[in-house]
């Protein structure tokens, strides 16, 4: 049973005001079906309006953000839990430990490295938990045309290319997270390997 999932998002609002919507429905849909929300535990950008969404609606929102961030006054001050980290490093393995599924909103690099990341370690094994592109706007259209790509060309395997779950709707997503059946992975390694 899922209680906290985990969004990896922009550190701004992008250019569209859609973005943002969807960050204030996401963080809506998460208090309407109790699930907490784990973030990077930012205040700005999308970052801080899942998280003001969240907390504005009663929610839980747990943050996680290395001490260099929090240097530069950019850690919320308004979370349920407030984690802080000495790397970046640290704080995805935390979030990822503090979560039960995955969800990446419109967002930059560092959005994309953290959502690869996590389904990479669903196609080792490492864990069972979803992984979900809410694309809004059709802003992940590239992005998963490059994984179908993938797929064709034989680097990933049609098993694995089923680990992203893909909605444009929030609640719709989260139904996939929720129903989401694990496909058997063989290990190679173990997490603590890497």
């Amino acid at each position: 049973m899922m209680k906290h999932i985990c969004v990896f998002c922009g550190s701004n609002h992008g250019t569209r005001s859609a973005y943002k919507a969807a960050a204030q429905a996401l963080g809506q849909a998460l208090v309407g079906r109790g699930l907490g929300l784990v973030y990077g535990g930012g205040n700005v950008g999308l970052m801080g309006t899942i998280a003001d969404t969240v907390v504005a609606a009663g929610g839980k929102a747990i943050g996680v953000i290395p001490q260099t961030l929090v240097e530069k006054e950019l850690a919320h001050k308004g979370l349920s839990q407030l984690h802080i980290v000495s790397s970046m490093h640290e704080r995805k393995a935390m979030m990822a430990d503090l979560s039960d599924g995955f969800i990446a909103l419109p967002g930059g690099f560092g959005t994309f490295e953290e959502f690869c990341e996590v389904l990479t370690w669903a196609q080792l094994g490492f864990h069972q938990k979803p992984c979900g592109l809410l694309n809004v706007e059709g802003y992940y259209d590239p992005l998963l045309a490059m994984f179908d790509r993938a797929t064709e060309e034989q680097f990933v395997r049609p098993p694995h290319r089923s680990l992203v779950l893909e909605a444009q709707d929030p609640d719709r997503l989260l139904d996939k997270l929720a129903t989401y059946e694990p496909i058997t992975v063989q290990k190679w390694i173990d997490r603590e390997e890497t």
